[in-house]
């Protein structure tokens, strides 16, 4: 062999160990939302830039999205080792399904739309290692498995909201948030633009919308429920220009995205009545709201008032291609309009009932202007009231009930319960989590939703559409603090929507979302990471009682102590249920061969007299909190002072209860405490009344007593009832709901809730 070939050979293999250097393993789909099917096959893809693009032109836009993410990192695909095609497939009958095939020589990619190629190549993003999105991907190419998957979603409604009236965020958040549902696979992005506490979008006819209801004068401190209020003394607001606007439903267009904006009505008002006082029934000055909750000055139904309405909807409808534009219709009260002497010529004029049908009435007349501008209306569930507008889509949020009567008269839903969907609550028990409005909505409980009511038939069932996760943001000033809320809760969200229930399975999932965590650092996204928590639940095996621990993480040892310190890499690890026949604090974490991972997990059990003992409850609690069951009433485990919907909180919605402890054995008792949650914002109010009865041992007798509630404006409501040492072997307790909410609170003339913790008996 001569010199020059020696030289060639020694070239070619430096190159080719070179190029096996530089290549990336292929790494195992974990992709959210689940598809419906994939199969794994032999072999890898390479990706380079000696990658060909071949594709149909209808599919322009997703190969267009594809090379946005490709080009930065190889420069562009212009070889011809092997392609990736993009084939437009007609008989792939829904327009955002694909099948999508990885072999060694091509990928195909087969959809009947752009829309559907493009959730094929979202797809295969997350076949690339999370890097890759950084743009700073250090090889020149990498594999990818060798795969088929055949996907189409569970709904067509697919969404995510985002107020920003209470706190509003700059446009690059905006088009973030939107690259996080097109991600996702979401279609749908309703931005909430208008509320009490401010005016969100510029309106050219209506100047003052700018100047006046586009700021408060100062913004609330701290949680609502603390008293007394405190404010910050400093000028808050801002607004959307229209040309923002545009540039903002441009970019989610070009993502498949569809912006629904939200204009609120009759209720919720109150910035736009500060700026135009006309508008309201007393034409008195008020002021744009600075703390949350529901206001009284709302929309009065005269001419003018709609005139304006109907100007400013000119506006947002050339803005906004939506087929839908959403009108608000919640949290309306009826104060102002029953002592406003037009409203009251308008319920006369038109042979209205009541005001509850001059809000059909108000919510009917804008369905019908904006049909003429070929919209259709979407409202909170709240425009049934009075009879439901004839072609009026309903976001069900007050739980379920709402949404079986639209189905059932053939209108559209979205399901929105606040038990599932709505992202402001909390979503881990831990006491360090950052102001939330209350409630308690873990990643699990997201990801449980079924959002087809078990009340509808199969016929009616097709009358819901999907779903949609809110995030409310009285407590979110910051984009940093949307991000914590809705991430992860989101992903378990979008594969509620995409992934058929069959093929779903939490575990699996918790394990894809532990590795999606890499992808989300590398997006910038602020995610929380409660994967590494512990759960806990005290049980009763053959009348002793044990304490549970479980991670979902795997390969991980959970330690623990009983003495109150924190555990430590040479703490005891935990191997079964731990015995539990006295008051103690379990404490315990994560941990992997060399650290803790996550927070320390602490539990307090009060080992009072009725744990273990029988319980009983004439209602069953709401199946959207449902805790524990009756037992975690007297498991010896008091609930979270500000999630009321952790599992150990009892929820009743407008009934009284009755609970009946049965002592296997003849117990002494002094005393029974117990306490209510009173957060009237979520319409929870703590009873005026409780009933006791006591059966004793020595005669059999039972003794009855009533004790009265004082009324408190607390968020949580102690309860004590002391006796004199009494020998008994069952207690029954009557607890009254509260009744109907007041006028003037939030929720006013619906049935109060009745939050209820442990029962302590000593």
């Amino acid at each position: 062999m001569n010199f020059k070939k020696k030289c060639l050979v020694l070239f070619l293999l430096v190159s080719i160990i070179a190029c096996k250097e530089n290549e990336q393993s292929a790494i195992d789909p974990q992709i959210i939302p689940a598809p419906n099917t994939l199969n794994i096959n032999k072999g890898e893809f390479l990706l380079s830039s000696n990658t060909n693009l071949v594709y149909d032109e209808e599919l322009k836009p997703a190969v267009a999205y594809w090379e946005s993410i490709t080009t930065p990192v190889f420069g562009g695909n212009t070889g011809e080792v092997n392609t990736i095609k993009f084939v437009l497939d007609k008989t792939i009958k829904n327009l955002e399904a694909y099948n999508l095939v990885v072999n060694t020589e091509e990928i195909t990619i087969k959809a009947s739309s752009a829309k559907g190629a493009f959730y094929a190549v979202q797809t295969l993003i997350q076949l690339l290692p999370a890097e890759f999105i950084e743009k700073e991907y250090k090889s020149n190419s990498l594999k990818i498995k060798a795969l088929t998957i055949t996907d189409k979603p569970q709904f067509s409604y697919r969404g995510m909201h985002l107020d920003v009236a209470r706190h509003m965020y700059p446009v690059e958040f905006i088009k973030k948030y939107i690259d996080a549902l097109a991600m996702l696979k979401m279609n749908t992005f309703h931005w909430h633009l208008t509320e009490d506490q401010g005016w969100r979008i510029e309106i050219k006819k209506y100047p003052k919308l700018q100047k006046v209801a586009a700021y408060r004068k100062e913004t609330l401190m701290g949680h609502y429920s603390d008293q007394p209020h405190q404010f910050d003394g400093k000028k808050y607001g801002g607004y959307y220009t229209q040309e923002e606007v545009k540039e903002v439903v441009a970019y989610a267009a070009e993502r498949f995205v569809t912006v629904i904006p939200e204009i609120e009505m009759p209720g919720h008002s109150q910035a736009a009545i500060a700026a135009y006082p006309e508008l309201g029934c007393t034409g008195e000055q008020v002021e744009v709201a600075t703390k949350w909750g529901v206001f009284e000055d709302i929309y009065c139904t005269k001419d003018e008032t709609f005139n304006f309405i109907e100007n400013v909807l000119d506006e947002v409808v050339a803005l906004f291609p939506s087929e839908y534009i959403h009108i608000g219709g919640d949290e309306a009260p009826k104060t102002r309009w029953k002592t406003c002497k037009n409203c009251q010529a308008r319920i006369k004029a038109e042979g209205l009932k009541d005001e509850h049908e001059l809000q059909n009435y108000f919510i009917t007349r804008m369905e019908k202007y904006l049909n003429s501008k070929g919209k259709q209306i979407i409202g909170w569930d709240e425009i049934l009231e009075g009879g439901l507008a004839p072609n009026a889509t309903v976001m069900s949020w007050r739980g379920t009930s709402g949404a079986v009567e639209a189905a059932k008269s053939g209108h559209n839903v979205v399901m929105t319960p606040t038990s599932h969907c709505y992202f402001d609550y909390y979503q881990s028990d831990n006491e360090n989590e950052p102001t939330a409005i209350g409630g308690y909505l873990p990643l699990e409980k997201v990801y449980s939703f079924n959002p087809i009511p078990d009340e509808l038939t199969e016929e009616e069932s097709k009358y819901i559409i999907g779903v949609q996760g809110n995030v409310w943001t009285e407590y979110m000033p910051t984009s940093e603090q949307v991000e914590y809320m809705a991430f992860p809760r989101i992903l378990a969200m979008s594969e509620v929507l995409w992934t058929n229930t069959e093929n779903k399975n939490y575990r699996d999932f918790v394990t894809r979302v532990e590795d999606f965590h890499k992808r989300l650092y590398v997006l910038g996204i602020n995610y929380a990471n409660h994967l590494y928590e512990i759960n806990g639940e005290m049980i009763s095996i053959n009348n002793e009682s044990f304490y549970k621990l479980e991670t979902l993480t795997e390969g991980k040892d959970i330690r623990y102590t009983l003495d109150g310190n924190e555990p430590t890499l040479k703490s005891e690890i935990y191997k079964a249920e731990i015995p539990i026949s006295k008051s103690l604090e379990i404490k315990a974490a994560v941990f992997n061969a060399e650290e803790k991972l996550g927070k320390i997990f602490s539990q307090n059990i009060n080992f009072h007299k009725a744990v273990g003992a029988k319980i009983s409850i004439d209602k069953e609690p709401h199946k959207a909190y449902s805790g524990s069951g009756a037992e975690g009433l007297i498991n010896g485990i008091s609930g979270s002072v500000s999630r009321y919907g952790d599992k150990e909180w009892l929820g009743f919605w407008g009934e009284d209860i009755v609970v009946i402890i049965d002592f296997s054995t003849p117990k002494e008792i002094s005393s029974i405490s117990t306490r209510f949650h009173n957060g009237n914002g979520q319409w929870i109010y703590a009873p005026e009344e409780i009933g006791f009865s006591f059966k004793l041992q020595e005669d059999g007798r039972t003794i009855n007593d009533i004790k009265l509630i004082k009324d408190s404006h607390d968020l949580i409501v102690d309860y004590a009832y002391k006796i004199e040492p009494t020998v008994v072997t069952r207690i029954e307790i009557v607890i009254k709901n509260y009744g109907t909410i007041p006028e003037g609170k939030q929720g006013a003339g619906n049935k109060a809730w009745t939050f209820i913790d442990e029962i302590i008996i000593n």
